[in-house]
């Protein structure tokens, strides 16, 4: 299953700007070391939110959850880094209940699974 409304996501810039790219923030600054170390940057925080729109299209949701709010979705694949690597990323998206827009949540790297 793909995401719904996948045409529609939304991530807002303070998102991306001070929390996964932030390197102060408390739990983000492990996220925005792993993401720096592949390209991303703050002055051109619209490359990783471009990145994870298209991780989202691209790939199929592995995990979906009702709540009381609405529905929580999980997407596991690869995500495209500004240097040309392709990433294994986790993201999460919500829908509130009725609504029709993907609201970012987080993105973090998968664990490398051992051979």
């Amino acid at each position: 299953m793909k995401l719904p409304h996948a045409d529609r996501l939304e991530i807002p810039k303070a998102k991306v700007v001070e929390y996964l790219l932030s390197s102060t923030h408390r739990a983000g600054r492990g996220k925005a070391g792993f993401f720096s170390a592949f390209g991303f940057q703050v002055s051109s925080w619209e490359a990783l939110a471009d990145a994870l729109r298209q991780q989202a299209r691209d790939n199929a949701v592995t995990l979906s959850e009702d709540t009381p709010f609405g529905t929580r979705y999980v997407i596991e694949g690869p995500l495209a880094a500004s240097n040309g690597r392709q990433l294994q990323v986790r993201t999460v998206w919500f829908i509130d209940e009725g609504g029709q827009v993907p609201r970012f949540v987080t993105a973090y790297p998968l664990k490398r699974r051992m051979p």
